[in-house]
């Protein structure tokens, strides 16, 4: 059984920096994809980064790009979300995602991915 438990999060001021970790069990990263999505309250969930584990191909949002940096360490089967000059409106709840199956969509697409962590939050006050 896929288990995806989230960690990191945290009330920072703007401009400060978190790294979220996303510890993966009962699933090898292997050929596959994963990624970060955050919802604020009242607000839809969007993908914020995501990365195919085969050849380490990333994706971001401009809402986050050249801030954000998606990575991940096989070996530890741990996905990571570096976030840099956060602003408050980065203020959410951050969900770690993976796709195990055979399910399609675009990288930013909730339909892409078949498993999903409890989350972590993330409060950013300017």
């Amino acid at each position: 059984q896929v288990k995806l438990v989230e960690s990191g999060g945290g009330s920072v001021q703007a401009g400060g920096s978190l790294r979220l970790s996303c510890a993966a069990s009962g699933y090898t990263f292997s050929s596959n994809w994963m990624g970060w999505f955050r919802q604020a309250p009242g607000k839809e969930r969007e993908g914020v980064a995501s990365i195919y584990t085969r050849g380490g191909s990333t994706y971001y949002p401009d809402s986050v790009k050249g801030r954000f940096t998606i990575s991940q360490d096989n070996a530890e089967n741990t996905l990571y979300l570096q976030m840099n000059g956060l602003k408050p409106e980065d203020t959410a709840m951050y969900y770690c995602a993976a796709r195990t199956g055979r399910t399609t969509g675009a990288w930013d697409s909730k339909d892409l991915y078949d498993n999903w962590g409890q989350g972590t939050q993330v409060t950013v006050s300017s």
